[in-house]
């Protein structure tokens, strides 16, 4: 192969890794890897546990059937909202033309497989999450339910999977793992309801930016019946009784944290929310991505200033 060729395939590869990159959803696989890891750093600092090795493979078994999962959720919400995207999200891959109807299709399938065989070889707590989040994911984007288009149906399936299954999933599936016997402890709960209710803002925030695709093909959403405005302090607000509930956990010395690293560091990311919001033009589009991308960063930091509040206590 002559040097020019050699360049011309590298240059493909690139920019096919790039698009499937794109099509995973970044955001979505960093929250998703942090959760696993994170809920695994629970689990071993409420277990008392002693780090072995051989941890790490189902770890990493875990987390690679959870990002295979992911990949399968949001690549067939995009195979289903093609012509959405090319207004609200052009530069996506199906919608850019990166990637065929094809290309997409047999992604998805290949990932949905592979999230239900590992999660099958890793465990069965961690099957049944994957295999209830796969159900729900499919519900959420294929017709005929489609539950995407109905606003309510549509916040219950991204706040049920992200704060509910994938957090209790992953904590039974990793005290399954260190061979603990102890039931689900308050810590595990109270984080919990934390995403549920953070995810919840996710849900109903996301939709500010897509109005005008959304309103063109008919997609309901709380930000077409409410207006963009109302949405955003709606989820203003939602994040502030997050925030709150930790900085009361803390308060109210929850057993297996560190309270003052727990109430220092809620109180800190709420005082900067608000600062952040204060400069956001609900009339531009772009500074709307900016802080959705920012909540979305919110959510990163929990999962690692929550594990590491349970491993100072």
């Amino acid at each position: 192969m002559s040097q020019v060729s050699r360049q011309k395939t590298s240059v493909v590869r690139g920019n096919w890794l790039y698009a499937f990159w794109k099509f995973s959803r970044p955001h979505t696989i960093i929250g998703t890897s942090l959760s696993v890891f994170g809920l695994y750093l629970v689990a071993f600092a409420v277990t008392s546990s002693e780090f072995a090795t051989s941890q790490l493979i189902s770890v990493l078994g875990a987390w690679l059937a959870c990002m295979c999962g992911n990949v399968y959720i949001v690549g067939l919400n995009q195979l289903e909202d093609v012509e959405i995207d090319k207004i609200n999200k052009p530069h996506l891959p199906l919608a850019s033309g990166e990637f065929s109807r094809r290309q997409g299709q047999l992604i998805v399938a290949i990932t949905g497989i592979l999230a239900l065989v590992i999660a099958w070889l890793t465990g069965p707590f961690l099957f049944g999450m994957v295999a209830i989040s796969l159900v729900i994911g499919t519900a959420y984007s294929l017709p005929p339910i489609r539950l995407k288009q109905f606003p309510f149906w549509a916040a219950v399936c991204i706040f049920s999977v992200r704060g509910t299954i994938v957090n209790l999933g992953l904590f039974l599936h990793f005290n399954w793992l260190l061979q603990s016997k102890q039931t689900i402890p308050a810590v595990v709960w109270v984080l919990t309801v934390f995403i549920l209710v953070f995810t919840f803002a996710i849900a109903i925030f996301k939709d500010i930016p897509d109005i005008e695709g959304d309103r063109q093909y008919n997609i309901t959403t709380f930000t077409i019946q409410l207006g963009p405005q109302a949405v955003f302090n709606m989820a203003l607000w939602v994040l502030t009784v997050c925030y709150l509930g930790m900085v009361l956990a803390g308060v109210l010395r929850l057993e297996g944290v560190n309270s003052v690293f727990l109430v220092i560091t809620h109180l800190l990311l709420l005082c900067g929310m608000w600062f952040r919001s204060l400069a956001v033009d609900l009339h531009d589009k772009s500074a709307i991505a900016q802080f959705y991308q920012f909540i979305w960063k919110l959510f990163f930091l929990e999962y690692l200033i929550f594990p590491i509040a349970c491993l100072l206590a």
